[in-house]
């Protein structure tokens, strides 16, 4: 049987964005120094990344009380200022690998509360993003992607921040800022509206929906936890066929029969993953 002739396409934009690459590199300088280290929380939502740093002694912890050592590490996604003093009240030395796109959200949402507005965050309100970001806010705000719960405030707060966490799309972002626009602005209220949304972010999105528009098939490749990967696929799925994977052993060779261009987000076509390809062609 002849074989198909299918074209694998992978995104001009693929990896980790800086933030996550500076935090991974931290981490790894941090524990070949000191024999092993802590972190409180995941450094990256990637499960291959977190058992490549655990062989060099990186453990992570859920919580203060966990924490063994003198020397914790704490997330990319960032921690609100309460938990970072409590911290450093029980061990000797804190070190930050918050994304420097976090660190911009975390001073808006102070400056903002600090001005007397009351911080509305676009995103998952369970995300440690999200929690540290309010964290900043010191209280005076509410973490959504439902309007709704905006207008169930009571009374409405007259001056309403809005931001938004760091990996949330765009698009989907401006349609909720035009409805509390389109709420609050019938109540006498000053709105201030600050763009958080990591510009890096903003190019991998594009670059995926731009492929997928061209693909018969889009395979995003990453932590099933991740938001960067979600939003990836979330988009993707919109306009053509998508699954998220985490490794290459996760391809279906049944996705694959009458795809003749298939969008590879990392190189995982490659050994096992190429087989795969190989076999299907074939059935």
């Amino acid at each position: 049987m002849a074989e198909k002739k299918r074209v694998i396409e992978k995104a001009a934009r693929t990896g980790f964005c800086f933030g996550v690459r500076r935090a991974i590199n931290t981490l790894e300088k941090v524990a070949q120094e000191r024999g092993g280290v802590e972190t409180l929380g995941a450094v990256v939502h990637n499960q291959q990344v977190l058992q490549k740093l655990a062989k060099i002694g990186v453990k992570v912890v859920n919580n203060i009380d966990d924490i063994k050592g003198d020397t914790v590490v704490t997330s990319s996604h960032g921690v609100s200022p309460d938990l970072e003093e409590k911290i450093r009240a029980h061990h000797n030395e804190v070190i930050s690998t918050t994304c420097g796109d976090v660190q911009r959200a975390q001073k808006a949402a102070a400056k903002l509360a600090e001005s007397g507005f009351f911080v509305i965050v676009y995103g998952d309100a369970d995300h440690p993003e999200v929690k540290g970001i309010l964290g900043w806010a010191k209280g005076e705000g509410l973490a959504t992607t439902n309007e709704k719960a905006v207008a169930a405030l009571d009374p409405l707060p007259r001056k309403l921040g809005i931001l938004s966490q760091t990996t949330e799309v765009p698009a989907h972002f401006g349609e909720f800022v035009k409805k509390i626009i389109d709420l609050a602005l019938t109540k006498n209220s000053e709105i201030h509206i600050i763009d958080t949304i990591c510009h890096d972010l903003r190019e991998r999105q594009a670059a995926a929906l731009e492929l997928a528009n061209r693909a018969d098939l889009m395979l995003v490749v990453g932590g099933r936890s991740s938001a960067n990967t979600n939003r990836l696929a979330e988009i993707c799925s919109q306009v053509t066929e998508t699954h998220l994977i985490e490794t290459a052993a996760e391809i279906d060779p049944a996705w694959l029969k009458g795809k003749k261009h298939i969008r590879d987000s990392q190189n995982l076509l490659l050994g096992f993953g190429r087989q795969r390809f190989i076999k299907a062609e074939h059935q």
